[in-house]
């Protein structure tokens, strides 16, 4: 982190003030050092540049060990096309340019929204549950206009009311409570500031037709490491019939993720790279301790509930997408 950037950062207990020493410092960045509560005597260690509010370990772990071992797997200057750019902003629906506002991204996985957030010109604090991290920090860490800690979306460390916008893509569903997490995150921008996220949507063809919601109950038990090799290998196993399955007309897809090898055909054109993604995806499918789907109209009621501003709720790319603003009171 950057000694500057302390102005955005607050007490995830208290919210009180936090107090920095640096120990170690690479040109104007902070290596390691500790971050101070004088409210409520906490001490948060700073390491590998990154302030660090939770555990290193946490049930979020499954997505660290994913997100460093496939830290640019997304990235769209991997993949060869704009997968990532044009969902972010075709999701956000947010302009280019946003010089001057700060825009905070709960759960970061491996950046590839960070990349294009930053793009924009914007603030951007970014926060993650897992020691994902580590490999947004590999992808983005050299950008003045970043904050990157890992810290819980239930109690950012970050100043209430401080963002423009926040943006929540891919995470609602791997929290304990996806309702909870949604209204903490709306703590964080502005009255009257952007509010967005999606959830997967629990529909008949995903969650009863959904194979991975029949073996999850034991694969979120695995050691994650473990399941990585499995779910890897199982791909290889799997890949020649998938990709003849992948070419029936109209039904290719839905019964190629139906066998468990996701097919991303619609988005990545190489061989080498359509693999990966299946390796990537399939484990993040079976390895997370939580994956809670939302009916469309709960997630209309969350919004009717939490007294969201022009809340809109529809179907979208991850599932069903929340777009809202703060109350203004």
């Amino acid at each position: 982190m950057r000694e500057d950037h302390l102005q955005y950062l607050r007490c995830p207990n208290c919210q009180g003030e936090l107090q920095l020493t640096a120990d170690e410092r690479t040109e104007q960045r902070i290596e390691t050092g500790t971050l101070h509560c004088e409210s409520c005597s906490v001490t948060f260690p700073i390491v590998g540049f990154i302030p660090r509010f939770v555990p290193v370990e946490n049930y979020a772990t499954s997505f660290g060990i994913e997100w460093n071992l496939h830290d640019r797997t997304q990235y769209d200057a991997v993949s060869g096309v704009s997968a990532s750019e044009q969902r972010f902003f075709k999701e956000t629906q947010w302009p280019r340019q946003m010089s001057g506002e700060v825009i905070i991204e709960a759960g970061s996985g491996a950046g590839r929204f960070t990349e294009h957030a930053l793009g924009t010109g914007a603030m951007v604090l970014s926060l993650d549950y897992s020691h994902a991290v580590e490999a947004n920090y590999r992808s983005n860490g050299q950008h003045e206009n970043l904050l990157l800690v890992q810290g819980d979306l239930f109690r950012m460390p970050f100043e209430r009311g401080c963002a423009d916008r926040i943006f929540c893509l891919g995470v609602l569903q791997h929290t304990p409570d996806p309702r909870s997490a949604l209204a903490s995150i709306s703590d964080y921008v502005k009255p009257g500031g952007e509010i967005v996220a999606d959830i997967y949507a629990k529909t008949f063809a995903r969650y009863v037709l959904g194979t991975k919601y029949w073996v999850r109950p034991i694969t979120r038990r695995m050691p994650p490491r473990l399941l990585y090799r499995i779910t890897s290998r199982y791909v290889e196993l799997m890949w020649p019939l998938a990709r003849r399955v992948q070419h029936i007309p109209k039904l290719g897809r839905f019964l190629s993720w139906r066998l468990l090898v996701p097919d991303y055909s619609n988005v990545v054109n190489d061989e080498r790279e359509l693999k990966e993604w299946a390796r990537l995806d399939i484990f993040d499918m079976l390895a997370p301790r939580y994956d809670k789907p939302a009916r469309l109209s709960t997630v209309r009621r969350w919004c009717a509930d939490l007294r969201f501003a022009d809340a809109r709720a529809h179907r979208g790319y991850n599932g069903y997408e929340i777009h809202a603003r703060r109350p203004l009171a």
